[in-house]
């Protein structure tokens, strides 16, 4: 079984923000396999389903962003996910463009609060993860504000694209081949 997390805020006050960019890839995978993301466990919403032949939960932590950890440990302890191999966590990324996206089979945490808390929680750094880039905050902006702030319309239509790309790398991902993942989509536009 693999699990796949997208990162954000729960709330209404953050949907389509850009620190929910994990969420609205974990939307997408749901919408396209008629995954129901309702169920709560551990303070996440799960759903159980089949991509590609393989079994999956997805997940979208409800702890808030800088303490996803506290949602997700517990979930791989239950559900026996080998991080290494099993895990795939969805975050947004300020260093790279609006849709642009970036996969590593493991890392720090870059600065991202979310993944800080889930690196500190698993006591690793040894997970697979898809970063979709949101843009770099202008020089004038509080991060804070930036990741919590809503896209622009030309934005949006970049965001669609990188969340479509989001699914098929996880598809990818899921065949255990993520260096072909990696291959087709962490070249720069």
């Amino acid at each position: 079984m693999f699990m796949i997390a997208g990162l954000g805020n729960p709330g209404k006050e953050y949907a389509g923000t850009r620190h929910n960019a994990g969420f609205g890839v974990i939307d997408a995978l749901a919408d396209k396999y008629g995954i129901t993301v309702m169920s709560i466990k551990n303070r996440a919403l799960t759903g159980k389903g089949i991509i590609g032949g393989e079994k999956v939960i997805l997940v979208k932590p409800i702890t808030y962003m800088n303490a996803s950890g506290e949602s997700l440990r517990p979930l791989v302890d239950y559900y026996k996910i080998d991080p290494e191999e099993e895990l795939i966590v969805i975050s947004d990324d300020i260093s790279l463009p609006p849709g642009q996206i970036r996969i590593r089979k493991k890392g720090s945490a870059g600065g991202h609060n979310g993944l800080k808390s889930i690196i500190r929680h698993l006591g690793s750094e040894n997970f697979q993860r898809i970063r979709v880039g949101v843009g770099e905050k202008p020089r004038e902006y509080d991060l804070a504000d930036y990741v919590l702030g809503h896209f622009s319309g030309e934005e949006k239509k970049l965001m669609e694209d990188g969340t479509a790309k989001a699914v098929c790398a996880a598809e990818i991902m899921l065949t255990g081949d993520t260096d072909r993942a990696m291959n087709e989509f962490n070249r720069k536009v």
